[in-house]
């Protein structure tokens, strides 16, 4: 059978066909994944799913929540994957999902995948300072270790973090402090970190950006955006903080208003195949399916190779509960 495939790669809200004209049902897939990468996954897709037309819209963490709310009444996508946790567990989220066994679930971790078979996570991201050593040097900066060494005063406008409303990165920190650290001392953690900040910024990556480029001193991001601009030869040391370090999954899920189910499920178990997993690695430095070989940036930035004994082990569902209430009152006492 000869069938061609049309391969949408959506950024922000614009539409943008790959290629030709698609003979057979169309998949649609909401994401929080980079661009980058989501066009690099779809080449692959294509070619192990040629009758299928997949079509992906990408947004940030955060406005791709608020646009799954809006369309609850009526969801026009047919799959959600790579979004944080966190997020999906949202209790009026979860409501729009139906559970499925994805092929391949076995190759995963029970903390990869949720008991009532809505979700699964084939990636996700750690919590890591960029820290750009010449600048560290020429400023006569100690080199940070901790979350607790950010309230250094020496380190005053030297610090740039993600803004938690919008970046699933910046809460996935606030999460990690506030459940290492636990209400009160997190939030007093937090506000003296605050003193230092120059600025927040809505990307989880771009304080990275900005540390590597010299800007800042430090940008709090996340371990592959370290990774990469080590690789990329930028004076950059990857710091994975040893007091609270976060980590956030990204859940795939089935909606249950899919209008093509049979192929929607096709795509999410492509999403555990082995050739999915050997891209994942170009981008993730957390991928849980079984027997994934570390990329090896990420082994020469130092990446850990026992993950779980340099993070937190974050509790999900109380992250999510929590969210917005954290968010609040990051707005009311941080947010700027």
């Amino acid at each position: 059978m000869s069938l061609f495939a049309k391969w949408g790669l959506l950024a922000g809200a614009a539409l943008a066909l790959i290629t030709g004209a698609a003979q057979a049902g169309t998949v649609t897939v909401y994401t929080a994944l980079e661009e980058d990468e989501i066009a690099d996954y779809m080449k692959a897709a294509k070619a192990d799913l040629p009758d299928v037309d997949v079509k992906v819209l990408r947004l940030s963490t955060g406005d791709l929540g608020a646009r799954i709310l809006a369309e609850a009444g009526n969801p026009q996508h047919d799959v959600i994957w790579g979004w944080a946790v966190t997020n999906m567990l949202d209790p009026r989220i979860t409501a729009l999902l139906e559970p499925y066994a994805v092929k391949g679930a076995d190759t995963l971790p029970v903390t990869a995948k949720g008991a009532d078979g809505l979700w699964f996570a084939a990636t996700g991201y750690v919590t890591a300072f960029c820290v750009n050593t010449e600048l560290l040097k020429a400023k006569n900066l100690p080199m940070p270790t901790s979350w607790q060494d950010l309230t250094n005063p020496v380190y005053k406008g030297e610090v740039v973090l993600p803004n938690p409303v919008s970046s699933g990165t910046g809460y996935m920190q606030l999460a990690g402090i506030l459940q290492s650290k636990g209400d009160e001392k997190g939030w007093e953690l937090l506000k003296a970190i605050d003193g230092n900040v120059a600025q927040y910024i809505k990307s989880g990556s771009k304080p990275c950006k900005a540390a590597r480029a010299g800007e800042f001193a430090i940008g709090g991001s996340l371990a592959f955006a370290a990774i990469k601009s080590i690789e990329e030869g930028f004076p950059v040391k990857m710091v994975i903080p040893s007091d609270g370090a976060g980590y956030e999954l990204e859940g795939s899920a089935l909606m249950k208003a899919a209008r093509n189910k049979d192929d929607a499920k096709r795509f999410l178990d492509w999403t555990l195949s082995a050739k999915a997993a050997a891209l994942y690695t170009n981008y993730k430095e957390l991928v849980t399916i079984t027997g994934t070989a570390p990329a090896k940036a990420a082994q020469a930035a130092g990446f850990p190779a026992n993950v779980q004994s340099a993070v937190y082990p974050i509790d999900f569902v109380k992250s999510a509960a929590q969210r917005d209430a954290i968010l609040k009152t990051w707005q009311s006492t941080i947010g700027r």
